[in-house]
């Protein structure tokens, strides 16, 4: 019985020191860094630093405060499935709310000792082993692991306007508002209809002396309520929160219709386009109404969610300007008709560079193989999470994650823990490093290239899911399919090294 007994506690002995600590660096605090690190530290990885560039963490949150601005997702969906908040205002959240919800989750899992703030990283390169992440500082980190995690829609983009630097009012890109400037009394002109164009101005409609909209392109708007919760619902959430749980799979259930609209045709398109088409008959005026229809299928562009944007452009002193912008000069916008359009401040509502992912971070792999060499034609990944010959290098939001009107964040949670999966192998000492083989890279991208004709992306519209190559660059499948990919490693279609003898820390 003795025997047995030292037997059995030196095998958990050497159980114990044959399991490793990795060393993680996570590159971005908004939404998807911060699940990661709740991650990390629920697997019980205490080794992990979150590098975020900006000095607050919140990431689209953070940097977007523009007026009306408010998730287009509905607020008991777009959140953490394991920090569940009852208290939410409105069916669809504010900005300002779901930036203190992130705050919360900082302060609620304890992650500000792991966040270094006004830390942009610069390049990451995996030599020996591990990951060498140098910072615009300086300072060199290493870590056995790299996760990406700076989000997809982060890059504004400010259109090349002739003369935009010679108005003489204020301007700037709906990401960078800038709150010191005074509305009350000025012409506002906003450049661009997507979803924060159509919420600026439902926001602004009527409350100053003027708002031009300047409109490349018509959207397709489904009018989607914007409720307020009131006290007893979320009483009622609060004390039970089995109610919560319902309520996100309640929503799910019912954002998988538009997911069904989006990736194939059936009733489920038929049923929002005609959803669409009603909300634009509530506009009466014919040559308004010319103006805001589409040429296009409804949800070939990002579906913009709105309950009162067409109120909002029949409003006095609305106006809807659908003539291209020629030039900025200093009294405001001349379109192409020869018109100037005389305004006081300028909002650039024109969208994000949807394609730059984590650079211009560059990252080089064992080989020499650079980022910027590996995506020359366009991102591409290994099932949105990984990269050939980089190896220990996982992505959050990486490309064709699925984007398309649908919650971020339940994403995020399933690529987090799949990252997880793979540390949880190198801490049993399974592997040393680990990256997609270019082959299974390949044939992964194929199948999705041949999904695609399948979609509402593939219409015929221009959009930010497109790349170089014309073909949409997001997820043709359900959310779900993405999720089942992921439960397992494939460490099949992987180049593995195994750890050896001695490595262990």
């Amino acid at each position: 019985m003795g025997g047995t007994s030292c037997d059995a506690t030196r095998s958990r002995e050497s159980d114990f020191a044959m399991f490793r600590m990795p060393s993680v660096i996570v590159i971005g605090a908004g939404m998807s860094g911060l699940c990661m690190a709740v991650k990390l530290r629920r697997a019980g990885i205490t080794d992990f630093t979150v590098l975020e560039k900006a000095s607050d963490v919140g990431g689209t949150w953070r940097d977007n405060t523009y007026p009306g601005l408010r998730c287009d997702v509905p607020s008991a969906f777009y959140q953490y499935f394991f920090d569940r908040n009852p208290d939410w205002s409105h069916f669809f959240a504010a900005g300002d709310e779901i930036q203190d919800y992130f705050r919360g989750v900082v302060d609620r899992f304890a992650l500000r000792e792991h966040i270094e703030l006004d830390t942009e990283v610069t390049r990451a390169e995996f030599a020996e082993g591990r990951w060498r992440v140098r910072t615009a500082d300086g300072r060199t980190r290493e870590a056995d692991f790299l996760i990406s995690a700076s989000g997809v829609l982060h890059h504004p983009v400010v259109p090349d306007i002739p003369g935009l630097d010679s108005f003489d009012g204020a301007w700037f890109h709906t990401a960078r508002w800038d709150h010191s400037v005074s509305l009350a009394d000025k012409r506002v002109g906003v450049v661009g209809t997507g979803s924060t164009g159509v919420q600026i101005v439902s926001e602004l409609g009527g409350s100053v002396p003027k708002l031009s909209l300047f409109q490349r392109t018509p959207q397709w708007v489904l009018p989607v309520p914007n409720w307020r919760n009131d006290r007893l619902t979320r009483a009622l959430r609060s004390r039970f929160p089995a109610l919560t749980s319902l309520e996100y799979r309640l929503i799910e259930g019912i954002f998988s219709i538009l997911v069904a609209a989006v990736t194939r045709p059936g009733w489920q398109r038929t049923m929002i386009s005609k959803l669409c088409e009603l909300n634009l008959r509530t506009v009466r005026d014919q040559d308004l109404r010319r103006k805001l229809t589409p040429d296009y299928q409804a949800m070939c562009k990002r579906l913009v969610m709105s309950p009162s944007f067409y109120r909002a452009v029949r409003r006095p002193g609305v106006e809807v300007i659908t003539e291209r912008i020629d030039h900025v000069e200093p009294r405001g916008v001349v379109t192409t008709d020869g018109t100037l359009h005389e305004v006081d401040v300028l909002a650039l509502a024109t969208g994000f560079d949807s394609h730059a992912y984590l650079r211009p971070v560059e990252l080089v792999g064992p080989t020499g193989r650079t980022l910027s060499d590996a995506w020359s034609e366009g991102p591409r990944a290994y099932r949105t999470v990984a990269l050939p010959e980089f190896p220990n290098l996982f992505l959050l939001m990486g490309p064709h994650s699925p984007v398309g009107n649908f919650s971020l964040v339940p994403i995020a949670e399933v690529q987090a823990d799949y990252a997880i999966s793979w540390i949880r192998a190198w801490q049993r000492g399974e592997y040393t490093t680990a990256a997609p083989t270019r082959e299974a890279t390949d044939d992964y991208n194929a199948r999705l290239r041949a999904a695609m004709p399948n979609t509402v992306w593939a219409t015929g519209c221009q959009s930010w899911y497109l790349g170089k190559d014309g073909l949409p660059e997001v997820w043709p499948w359900s959310p779900h399919r993405h999720a089942r990919m992921l439960r397992d490693r494939h460490t099949d279609e992987f180049v593995v090294d195994p750890a050896q003898e001695g490595v262990w820390r």
